[in-house]
């Protein structure tokens, strides 16, 4: 069954790259072919999944090649078929939403081209995801930072976009040249780019070298990742690409990363480190977390709030992750494993609140032609499938019960305060401040939800974009109802999820613990025991639905026959005007002022008085700016320094060719005293 997934998935995703730009001037069909091919092969996808994490033997396949040391292997054992899962699964809303949605870019962009690079893009992911050669891998890998690269700049006629691809391009290979070198100390001590070699090294690595390959993976990773301080590429290239690329970037792409980080932590090296590569994940992810909020909390752009989000959401995969390995250091494999499963849980419930958010930001774009939230408001009224169903995303990104990210949050909280078990007190006290910052951050997201869905959804329009907005296609709303439904389900159904995930996490900490997690015959989780921590989703949703009934119930007792009576809202004897709402600006400013300090705000504000008197102002004009204080102090530096270096080199490029000679002669001659 497996095999014949793997090779419908090729097949499909196969034809969506090579059919659609066979159909030119039909963008319709040409939409219609990619899309459904995608949709198939994701179908065969989620199969290819399932069934890998049911199996009870990886599979394994190879072809030859030409190429020394390169092998077209592919391995898929529980760990590659949970992220084949997720990525499927996000891959086969996004696809049925952009049968509508590519409908905004004919006669403007190349949609046979678009939907190849799209197929292309599923297609690298999953290929990344099930490599079993580190040459082969990074044969993908480029594949798919090239591929997204140029989906990102599809409006390229915008400088701004042109602006975001380079800088995508950029860090996406410096984080390749980091994972190269990872792969380099393996390839040194093995003299092989298989991962079996890398798995089953006949000489385990040096110490140095497995601090250099902890290292060298978290950065090169940590890049595509977008942890902080490496997360900078990832709020100009989210916005900047069509939405249903962006759904697949933020839900899934920055997943290859965590899927990479987690092979070469527990698979190659085996899963046993010193503690403090445990704590600089936590760190980072501590880190990560709190900082992805409280930009997303400054920003106006509705997709770059939602890319910082992803900032925030990986660094609560890592505090997972982190925590996990940490317990495993000190030999607490069923501590270990709930963190990963912490982790993991996480990590295909943000997939898909994340990548339903980006669709429903993308139905905003495509009513409204803007992402600025000010120019939002009193769209529920007019779009109420896409309110309903951004209000499930943002619900369940909140953390709210009980919803999906509800419980994989309380998972990692329960992980980090389990942390009474270690037997060094630095830890015993790092772990619970790490939850205090995930509590800070879990506050900071409601607040920011509160004010996306706030000012885009409620109160009167404030543009007249708003206000001539129509509820998207039918398209559109089945693939932002298919990820809705998802997350009830995943908020709602543990005793499905934790048993697939204990498959994942079973082999890599090297105990089961799904007996110990679930309780009630599966009807709560339960990390320790039912008497210590103990949630039931389940029981909260009925309970919930139980108390609006009875209010509702009361209301209708006590409360006498309802009548509908329709006024305007009261205000003060004045006419309500969009101008008297809440904006965005003015709701982040007690939080602005709070975190002064990290944020730097600068405010301009401008006023042009009347002729006839310098008392009464014409016309005001206010600026907002936070400092972006990694660009400024970390990367700005360093371009400049590598800018002056390039000036100061370019005194040898002087357009005489004896003279390239010369340099070509002297540079033989070195190697030939070099190899002598």
């Amino acid at each position: 069954m497996m095999t014949l997934a793997l090779l419908g998935l090729l097949a499909c995703y196969t034809a969506g790259i090579l059919l659609p730009p066979c159909l030119p001037g039909r963008p319709k069909a040409q939409n219609i072919l990619a899309n459904g091919s995608a949709i198939a092969a994701s179908l065969f996808g989620i199969l290819l999944g399932v069934t890998g994490l049911l199996a009870s033997a990886p599979l394994n396949a190879s072809l030859p090649s030409t190429l020394p040391l390169l092998a077209f292997a592919i391995r898929i054992d529980p760990l590659a078929a949970f992220f084949v899962l997720t990525i499927s699964l996000a891959g086969l809303a996004v696809s049925v939403y952009a049968l509508g949605y590519l409908a905004e870019f004919y006669g403007r962009s190349p949609i046979g081209l678009m939907g190849s690079l799209y197929n292309g893009f599923l297609l690298s992911m999953t290929l990344v995801i099930i490599a079993d050669n580190g040459f082969f891998f990074l044969i993908v890998w480029e594949l798919m930072s090239l591929v997204s690269y140029v989906l990102v700049v599809t409006e390229h006629e915008n400088a701004d976009v042109r602006y975001a691809g380079l800088f995508y391009l950029i860090m996406t290979h410096v984080g390749t040249a980091f994972i190269i070198l990872t792969f380099l100390i393996f390839f040194q001590q093995t003299g092989s780019f298989s991962f079996e070699a890398f798995r089953h090294p006949e000489q385990p690595l040096a110490e140095g070298l497995r601090t250099l390959a902890f290292l060298a993976a978290l950065i090169g990773f940590g890049v595509k990742a977008g942890i902080v301080p490496l997360h900078v590429w990832l709020p100009y290239a989210h916005p900047a690409a069509p939405s249903h690329v962006s759904a697949l970037m933020s839900g899934v792409m920055i997943k290859t990363a965590i899927y990479a980080l987690l092979r070469v932590y527990f698979d190659f090296l085996g899963g046993q480190f010193p503690w403090w590569w445990g704590f600089t994940i936590l760190a980072v992810g501590a880190a990560s977390a709190l900082l992805g909020v409280m930009y997303a909390l400054m920003e106006h752009d509705l997709k770059s709030l939602l890319a910082f989000h992803s900032v925030e959401n990986i660094g609560i995969i890592l505090l997972g992750i982190g925590a996990g390995m940490i317990f495993q250091t000190y030999g607490l494999p069923e501590l270990a494993a709930l963190g990963l499963l912490a982790g993991l849980y996480h990590t295909i419930n943000h997939a898909l609140f994340k990548a339903l958010l980006f669709l429903g930001a993308g139905s905003l774009l495509y009513a409204t032609h803007t992402r600025n939230m000010e120019e939002y408001g009193g769209l529920l009224r007019r779009m109420p499938w896409t309110g309903f169903c951004f209000l499930i995303g943002a619900v369940s990104i909140a953390a709210l019960p009980p919803t999906n990210g509800f419980v994989s949050e309380w998972l990692v909280f329960q992980s980090l305060f389990l942390s009474f078990h270690l037997p060094a007190v630095f830890l015993k006290l790092m772990l619970p401040i790490a939850a205090a910052i995930l509590a800070l951050t879990s506050a900071l997201a409601l607040a920011c939800f509160a004010k996306a869905f706030g000012l885009s959804f409620l109160a009167l329009p404030r543009s007249a974009h708003a206000r001539h907005a129509e509820e998207v296609p039918v398209a559109m709303r089945l693939g932002m109802g298919g990820l809705a439904a998802a997350c009830a389900f995943l908020g709602l159904a543990p005793m499905v999820v934790v048993p697939l995930l204990d498959r994942v996490t079973g082999p890599l900490a090297g105990v089961s613990i799904e007996g110990r997690v679930l309780a009630l015959d599966g009807w709560a989780v339960a990390p320790t025991n039912v008497e210590f921590s103990s949630i039931s989703t389940p029981a909260i949703a009925v309970m919930l639905i139980a108390l609006a009934g009875l209010g509702l119930l009361l209301a209708w007792i006590f409360g006498g026959r309802l009548k509908r009576r329709a006024y305007k809202t009261w205000g003060c004897g004045i006419t309500l005007t969009p101008r008297m709402e809440y904006t965005a600006t003015g709701f982040v400013q007690p939080i602005k002022r709070v975190f002064s300090t990290l944020y730097r705000p600068t405010v301009k504000l401008e006023t042009e008085f009347l002729d006839e008197s310098q008392y009464f102002a014409k016309r005001r004009r206010f600026e907002f700016h936070i400092e972006p204080v990694f660009q400024k102090y970390l990367y700005d530096p360093v371009v400049l320094f590598f800018s002056a270096a390039a000036g100061r080199l370019r005194i040898i490029q002087t357009g005489n060719l004896n003279l390239y000679l010369a340099y070509i002669f002297v540079t033989l001659i070195l190697l030939l005293l070099t190899a002598v």
